[in-house]
């Protein structure tokens, strides 16, 4: 009886599921799953590529900057002007119809005031929307009244 119901499983299996067009379309899906697999990993590794290249760029674009910082900064220290400066905060020399004041250093009171006053916060024009800087690119800007 096991033997009988074991022959007919199998027999099934190898008539229904087994069949020509069912093994074509497992193959497909295997091979429509390796490519999307594959795909997914190239993008993945493309973007990770892409951000090197980009940090790349920017520690380049860094370099060019702190370089050309430097050679400004070389430039003014040839200059006149530096060299002028420099002789007068050294030397304490003045050009001609110049004063030098020496101050005497900072007391422990006025130290003491300059720590407890707050420091004063500058608030700039109110940004406008870009809706506002539409309206008023297109039907010219109004000047606020202030009332």
């Amino acid at each position: 009886m096991q033997n009988r119901r074991l022959n007919s499983l199998i027999y099934h299996i190898r008539h229904r599921w087994l069949t020509s067009n069912n093994i074509v379309l497992l193959v497909a899906l295997v091979i429509a799953g390796s490519w999307a697999i594959s795909s997914v990993q190239s993008v993945e590794r493309n973007y990770q590529l892409q951000r090197v290249i980009n940090d790349k760029n920017r520690q380049l674009q860094l370099a060019e900057l702190q370089a050309d910082t430097l050679r400004y900064e070389q430039r003014y220290y040839q200059s006149d002007e530096y060299k002028t400066l420099e002789l007068k905060r050294r030397l304490g020399l003045a050009l001609p119809g110049e004063r030098v004041l020496i101050l005497p250093p900072n007391s422990e009171e006025a130290l003491a005031v300059d720590e407890s006053v707050e420091p004063v916060v500058t608030v700039g024009p109110v940004k406008k929307t870009p809706f506002e800087q539409w309206m008023d690119f297109l039907f010219g800007d109004k000047p606020e009244t202030g009332s």
